[in-house]
């Protein structure tokens, strides 16, 4: 039973990252992939959320199944940030190649902990 979880909560966030990740790339007139990263950035605060839940007791297995491994596994993409920075850099865009990658980890890990730390506020 715990694969169909996965399946209902990848099922939300596939549409979910092609739809979010279309509406952003349309409201800028850039090179940059914002929309990759918007989905990387919501994911990474969402699973933060979800593992300080998870820690505090908050989150039953089921949950963590459905939004962490379902929804945040269809809706965040490292192959598509991946291309997407390798495809700038071989346009001659390094520059936001290079600023791709970085504000991409600054950006998830700290969405992931402030995810987690608003978790053990409202658990902890």
């Amino acid at each position: 039973m715990n694969w169909l979880v996965v399946v209902a909560g990848a099922m939300v966030g596939a549409p979910l990252r092609y739809l979010t990740d279309r509406a952003v790339q349309r409201r800028h007139d850039t090179g940059f992939p914002w929309g990759t990263f918007t989905v990387n950035v919501a994911g990474s605060a969402i699973l933060g959320l979800l593992a300080g839940a998870a820690t505090a007791g908050a989150a039953p297995d089921r949950l963590q199944l459905a939004l962490g491994t379902g929804l945040c596994g269809a809706l965040t993409t490292y192959s598509t940030f991946s291309y997407e920075t390798l495809r700038l850099a071989q346009d001659g865009a390094r520059f936001l190649a290079a600023a791709n990658a970085a504000a991409s980890v600054v950006a998830g890990l700290g969405a992931a902990f402030t995810g987690a730390a608003c978790a053990t506020a409202l658990w902890g």
